[in-house]
């Protein structure tokens, strides 16, 4: 399986996130998964890349012309697949990919989350985005999402979508 990986590539964050965003990495390298991810190395970016090259595995980075530009290209590529801009590095991740995980990130994380699920919600395809809850980093985009679905905004269960994995194991478990 391809699995995307969405995530911060900022290096000032909690610890915590690293840690997880490394299992995470071994784990799907261990697995045979390959990772498809925005190519830079920087963050989580870099960590997630690290990991699953480490441990054997397959990474896929689609590498927006400015992140090469300014030097930031992850040395942890199996395959590099250049692109122009942002939106052409979410097409080609998408295509590239067949499941969606959405580690902790800012606002590039979530332009990648809603344009996979809004996409999803009008058939252009059927992939899911997992929101990996490490310590509870996404509670409050699930409660504006619950809120949303509330107030008739949302056509649907967003839970067709968009998946919520609390723990590792429960990640584990949806990627199965």
């Amino acid at each position: 399986m391809k699995v995307a990986i969405f995530c911060s590539a900022n290096e000032n964050i909690e610890p915590v996130y690293f840690e997880k965003t490394r299992e995470l990495g071994e784990w799907l390298a261990k697995n045979g998964d390959s990772i498809v991810f925005g190519g830079c190395d920087m963050g989580l970016m870099e960590c997630v890349a690290k990991a699953a090259y480490d441990a054997g595995g397959m990474t896929i980075g689609v590498v927006p012309s400015k992140i090469e530009e300014n030097g930031h290209v992850s040395q942890y590529l199996s395959v590099e697949i250049p692109c122009d801009n942002l939106s052409d590095r979410k097409d080609l991740m998408l295509l590239k990919s067949d499941v969606v995980v959405a580690l902790p990130g800012g606002l590039g994380t979530l332009d990648e989350i809603f344009t996979v699920a809004a996409s999803s919600t009008i058939g252009y395809h059927n992939k899911r985005v997992i929101l990996y809850n490490i310590n509870g980093f996404w509670n409050t985009l699930i409660a504006l999402l619950d809120d949303l679905q509330q107030r008739g905004m949302i056509r649907g269960d967003y839970h067709r979508h968009i998946e919520i994995a609390d723990s590792f194991e429960q990640l584990k478990q949806l990627l199965c």
